[in-house]
């Protein structure tokens, strides 16, 4: 949305706002289970490698299970630690500490115990999203109801702005604001 923006506003003036951008200090890019040094993603990743949000808590702690590592036991990040590296940040966001608390969390306890531990963090991170998805599912009509007043929430909100947006570029009918 900010490249849109800034796009828009280059040539047709200033008329949007643009989004600011927002990085969380953990997390903000999570890596590949798999490939530690590549992101993970629905489309460049490995199947093994990414966690899917709707992935089911036993699939979601085998694809823990089997994440890369180094052959070391320390739960410590650093250069040479891509894997372990990338599971320590994963805690972190999913927690919301740092990802030295982690490190002082799992001293000690090995690979197999950490992964263990992320695994059942995630798992019980995401299980709101995929409970609410199962129950919205389970029910088409009202989901389709849903889905139409976001729609109509969304009309009402991007009305105004539609209408600058029209003015700048000289397109389509001009609507009074209402």
């Amino acid at each position: 949305m900010r490249d849109v923006a800034e796009r828009f506003n280059a040539r047709f003036g200033d008329t949007l706002v643009v989004p600011e951008l927002r990085v969380p200090a953990v997390g903000a890019r999570i890596m590949d289970l798999q490939v530690p040094d590549k992101k993970m993603s629905t489309t460049g990743g490995s199947p093994q490698g990414t966690v899917l949000v709707l992935d089911e808590p036993d699939v979601i702690v085998r694809k823990f299970r089997s994440a890369v590592t180094d052959s070391g036991t320390d739960v410590v990040r650093g250069p040479e630690k891509a894997g372990i590296s990338n599971l320590i940040d994963i805690m972190a966001a999913v927690r919301g500490i740092a990802p030295e608390e982690v490190e002082q969390t799992f001293d000690g306890s090995g690979y197999g115990a950490f992964k263990q531990a992320v695994a059942d963090a995630v798992v019980e991170y995401l299980a709101p999203v995929r409970e609410r998805y199962q129950e919205l599912r389970g029910d088409e009509p009202a989901l389709e109801r849903i889905l139409e007043e976001g729609a109509d929430k969304a009309r009402a909100i991007a009305a105004d702005t539609m209408v600058d947006v029209r003015a700048a570029m000289g397109v389509g009918p001009v609507r009074a604001r209402q």
